[in-house]
């Protein structure tokens, strides 16, 4: 190992312990994602762990967990780029846990929605989740306009579009992929009600 390499390591190191200590929350969920992604991908018959469970049953984190499960390297890179985009607005401008319990009660709807609307317990991802997240910053800007919360509109119209096209059912016609689409519904109107009620309480807050 040559001495460029030496010094390249700790510098990679620090980036990452650095990164950890500014997002925390979101550390965290991209590690958790991480091992959801290598269960739904490589090891799938071990994956039942993290799936979701019937609203009867005991194994209650099992109607969180899904978020963290993926399936296939595309599956896991698409979604934690755009958890990354919108949890690191979030975490700067509200805190780790805030962005973490939006995430955790978001996902929560999202995955009872799914499982009601399509009456299986066989999908996952963290893009429920993620349509929240740009619902509350979306609607939250409209009525406090933080800078650090800004969402262009292109960009969410586009992912609005991307959700109705998923919608639609031309991927799974088209290339086999089945998309969790009550999810992203449901995370949508949930991040942008939340997101509103925040809103409207900080908007109360300023007038005090």
């Amino acid at each position: 190992m040559g001495d460029e390499e030496r010094r390249e390591q700790p510098v990679k190191l620090a980036s990452i312990v650095r990164l950890g200590s500014e997002f925390p929350a979101l550390s965290i969920l991209i590690v958790l994602s991480s091992v959801g992604f290598l269960l739904g991908t490589y090891a799938f018959s071990s994956v039942a762990v993290l799936s979701f469970d019937s609203l009867e049953a005991v194994s209650f984190w099992r109607l969180i967990t899904p978020i963290f499960v993926h399936f296939g390297l595309m599956h896991f890179i698409f979604n934690m780029f755009w958890l990354i985009y919108f949890g690191s607005k979030l975490e700067r401008g509200t805190g780790s846990i805030q962005l973490f319990l939006l995430v955790i009660v978001i996902g929560l709807f999202s995955n009872i929605s799914q499982y009601l609307w399509s009456g299986s317990d066989q999908f996952g991802g963290m893009s429920g989740s993620i349509y929240g997240l740009l619902g509350y910053l979306y609607a939250y800007y409209k009525l406090i306009p933080r800078d650090i919360y800004f969402v262009p509109p292109e960009l969410f119209w586009f992912m609005l579009g991307w959700m109705i096209f998923c919608a639609s059912g031309i991927l799974e016609i088209l290339v086999g992929i089945r998309v969790a689409n009550a999810s992203h519904l449901c995370g949508l109107i949930v991040g942008s009600l939340l997101g509103i009620i925040f809103g409207l309480l900080q908007f109360d807050r300023n007038l005090k």
